[in-house]
C-alpha cells in the first residue's frame, strides 16, 4: 500500500466514522500532514493518477456529504499526537519503532 492510499484511507475511515455520528452539519477540520490530501480535498491540487486513484473518489463523495468541511495541514514535526497514536494503533509505543 502507497502511503497516499494509506492517507487517504484513513480520511474515509474518519469521515465514516464522522457520518455514523451524524455529524454531517458539524463544524469539522480535517487535520494532517498529508499535503498531496490536504490540498486535494481542498480543491487547490486535481487529480491526476496514481494508485489511490478509487480511496481518493470514495473521500471525495464522503465530503460531499458534510455541509461544513475544511482542512488544515499540520507539519509533520508539529504532529506529534498523531504520531503516537498510529504508533499504538500498530501495536508499537516506542519512537523508535516508528519507520516513518
Amino acid at each position: 500500500m502507497s502511503n497516499s492510499v494509506a492517507e487517504y484511507a484513513a480520511l474515509c475511515e474518519a469521515l465514516e466514522f464522522l457520518l455514523k455520528g451524524k455529524l454531517e452539519y458539524s463544524v469539522i477540520e480535517v487535520r494532517s500532514d498529508s499535503t498531496l490530501v490536504v490540498n486535494q480535498m481542498s480543491g487547490n491540487w486535481k487529480f491526476r493518477k496514481g494508485l489511490y486513484h478509487e480511496k481518493y473518489l470514495e473521500a471525495a463523495r464522503l465530503c460531499a456529504r458534510f455541509a461544513k468541511l475544511r482542512f488544515r495541514w499540520i507539519p509533520r514535526e508539529e504532529n506529534e499526537e498523531a504520531d503516537q497514536l498510529t504508533r499504538e494503533a500498530y501495536g508499537s509505543g516506542s519512537p523508535a519503532d516508528n519507520t516513518r
